[in-house]
């Protein structure tokens, strides 16, 4: 009877063993996470402090035992905002690094591509560095969103500028990809919706960077307000170049992808006056806060270099993923990890927000926040 219950322990560990083995990523002591992140593109001012902050609460995972047992192993591969590079990217975290889950991926059509090979495996995209609806298209049994959708963005942040300044005529400036294409299209439907007039629209490549004829001819048609969905540079760009122009009585806004410090911190006040329309409030507006402050100061301490709203969204998305890593158990498979995601529910003090997931909710915040830049900083105007 000994004998058989030794040989019944022995096997059951061997088939615990070969579950593990069979979900890729996942070792006794480890787990693999991926990243196919822009480092070097027109988006690196969102994907290099993103990917700090994620890598800046691993280290303090890690250096406390890791979850149960496990270390993580954070893996990032820079697509530089180039679908080809983000695919060679995911070829290589999800083929030879053997990446258990993909967090913080930068960029709209990067992430609908990395799909291709993701959804096959079943491997969870957690936090995406983007908030076009499609990050959670059907499959979505594997896929999380961390704030607000763009188009969501847009439809708050349209009303409330026509309601606030009384504008009539509303144009849109975007690169022509899935990321500015759902920008676009719903700066359309809310103009159509609240009965304003749909003056004009421009589009640009990702390194254009002279917006005169653009900006002239939307000004000729009277637009009001524009929104943008441009590279963060380009941003900065149209807004300078507006005011050089004369053009004063517009109101731009930016969404997510442009809420950014370094966009508010532009020396001469170029910036002031830009709008944007986001997920949660600014970093630095709660920099009295105890959390916000120690995040300020344990990032600066870290990197030498000032923390970032990106840096606290990275730090947050890695928090959400330890927390679902926890609640997984020790038996970590990617149903497991879904599971406990789907199980969280958690206030964050370090974004301010109200992180909630479930099954068929698999995005973790849905307020809006409307913000203007003054004086070198973001001000929050609205939270709906």
């Amino acid at each position: 009877m000994k004998k058989l219950m030794t040989a019944f322990a022995a096997g059951a560990v061997a088939l615990a063993s070969q579950g593990l083995a069979e979900t890729q990523g996942v070792s006794d002591d480890e787990v693999v996470i991926g990243s196919v992140n822009d480092l070097s593109g027109v988006f690196a001012a969102v994907g290099v402090p993103a990917v700090n902050g994620a890598n800046m609460k691993f280290d303090e995972v890690n250096a406390a035992g890791g979850v149960h047992g496990r270390k993580i192993r954070f893996v990032v591969e820079d697509n530089g905002y180039q679908i080809p590079r983000a695919m060679q990217g995911y070829n290589k975290l999800l083929n030879k690094d053997k990446a258990f889950a993909m967090l913080l991926s930068l960029g709209t059509p990067m992430n609908i591509a990395g799909f291709k090979l993701m959804d096959p495996k079943g491997i969870p995209n957690v936090g995406p560095l983007s908030a076009a609806r499609e990050m959670l298209a059907e499959p979505m049994d594997n896929k999380f969103t961390g704030f607000s959708s763009y188009w969501d963005q847009v439809q708050v942040g349209v009303k409330y500028l026509a309601g606030e300044f009384g504008a009539q005529e509303v144009c849109t400036m975007y690169i022509p990809s899935d990321f500015g294409k759902e920008i676009a299209d719903s700066t359309k439907d809310v103009t159509a919706a609240l009965g304003l007039t749909m003056a004009g629209e421009t589009t640009h490549k990702p390194d254009e960077l002279d917006f005169v004829g653009s900006l002239t001819k939307l000004k000729s048609a009277g637009c009001d307000v524009v929104t943008m969905a441009l590279g963060v540079r380009q941003g900065i760009t149209v807004v300078g170049t507006a005011k050089k122009l004369g053009w004063t009585d517009v109101k731009f806004m930016n969404t997510s992808a442009g809420f950014l410090e370094p966009v508010a911190m532009v020396p001469g006040g170029v910036t002031d006056g830009l709008y944007a329309a986001a997920g949660w409030v600014d970093l630095y507006s709660r920099a009295a806060d105890a959390v916000p402050g120690k995040f300020i100061a344990d990032y600066k301490a870290k990197y030498d270099q000032p923390a970032s709203g990106f840096a606290m969204l990275g730090y947050s998305a890695a928090e959400t993923l330890v927390r679902a890593l926890e609640a997984a158990g020790p038996d970590l498979t990617h149903e497991a990890f879904i599971k406990g995601m789907e199980s969280l529910d958690y206030f964050d003090e370090l974004t301010d927000a109200q992180i909630t997931y479930g099954p068929g909710d698999h995005r973790g915040a849905d307020e809006v926040t409307i913000s203007v830049v003054e004086g070198g900083g973001w001000k929050l105007v609205s939270r709906q």
